[in-house]
């Protein structure tokens, strides 16, 4: 049985409303309802009678809010206390940022940070955006570098930078020689120093090495949609997270890979090219909850944006779809 599970039963235990339940957790409605039941098969029981219309405790679920609540309020006193033990004025500040992230990135961060708030801790935690909106939702974070399409609601964004996306190919791909290839023509695409781009359509029926939909289901969905309509479909969909799996998949022939211009020399037998299609890009943003924002959250917001510009990121011209 989860913590948070039980911390959303009892606040749904307290509204008897769904709606009004989820807005207090700072989440949409569908996923509350699935955690409820979720909560309900592991325990066996209904805890909630739906069928009147406005729901009800049932027996069970009174039982368990009486031993729920002593269980959360040594919880929540548990946490205040280690508060109290965190060094500096406002103590540490609890951030996710993508699996991903560069090192080149990470160091101008956290320097950045430093620079702007020296008595404060940055607590750094490697998470996927999805896991960083649960954990953000629940109090396990204060702020979290997130990628867009993604569901935030409820939760407040800085400013969303851009960064186009190409493609890593083996080295003897027909699109890894664009001068040679019958789609090439000049551009000035902000991620490529000069050459040719590769057509998305070109790749088509190619194998795609691709995060686990798990990771960001709507940026996944995002990409594999922008891909079908500039004429990618893939063959084959592989998974990995893992940067050295992903570029040994691509390496063996297993599939193409779309990601930003690396900032070190990929392994021999790889290239990356830019794409031709603006519309595939990561999306990237600092996201928190909008009652705990502080100096430390708008510290971290600005020396995220200013480690993402370095990095060749630029401002977004329009709000990302949730």
């Amino acid at each position: 049985m989860e913590l948070r599970h039980l911390r959303y039963f009892a606040v749904l235990a307290e509204e008897l409303h769904f709606g009004r339940a989820a807005e207090r957790l700072h989440m949409a409605q569908p996923p509350l309802s699935q955690r409820i039941r979720d909560l309900e098969r592991e325990l066996g029981v209904r805890l909630f009678d739906r069928t009147r219309p406005r729901i009800q405790l049932t027996e069970a679920g009174a039982l368990l809010l009486e031993h729920t609540r002593p269980v959360l309020a040594g919880v929540d006193t548990a946490r205040e206390a280690m508060r109290r033990l965190r060094p500096g004025e406002a103590g540490m500040l609890r951030v996710g940022v993508p699996p991903d992230t560069r090192p080149p990135v990470l160091r101008t961060l956290t320097a950045g940070f430093a620079r702007r708030v020296p008595d404060v801790l940055i607590d750094l935690h490697e998470l996927t955006t999805d896991e960083q909106l649960v954990r953000l939702r629940e109090g396990e974070l204060d702020a979290g570098v997130v990628r867009h399409p993604s569901d935030t609601v409820g939760l407040e964004s800085g400013p969303v930078l851009r960064r186009e996306l190409g493609v890593v190919l083996p080295a003897d791909h027909p699109s890894a020689h664009p001068a040679d290839h019958p789609s090439a023509h000049p551009t000035d695409h902000p991620s490529a120093p000069g050459g040719a781009p590769v057509r998305l359509r070109d790749l088509d029926g190619a194998s795609l090495v691709i995060f686990p939909r798990v990771m960001a289901p709507r940026l996944y969905d995002h990409l594999l949609l922008v891909c079908r309509d500039a004429g990618f479909l893939p063959g084959a969909i592989r998974h990995a997270r893992n940067p050295d799996f992903v570029h040994g998949l691509v390496l063996a022939g297993r599939g193409v890979h779309l990601n930003e211009a690396p900032t070190a020399p990929l392994p021999e037998g790889l290239v990356w090219r830019p794409l031709d299609n603006f519309s595939l890009a990561w999306l990237t943003s600092v996201v928190w909850v909008p009652t705990r924002h502080n100096e430390a959250i708008a510290a971290f917001a600005d020396a995220v944006h200013e480690s993402l510009t370095e990095a060749g990121h630029r401002p977004h011209d329009r709000p990302p779809a949730m």
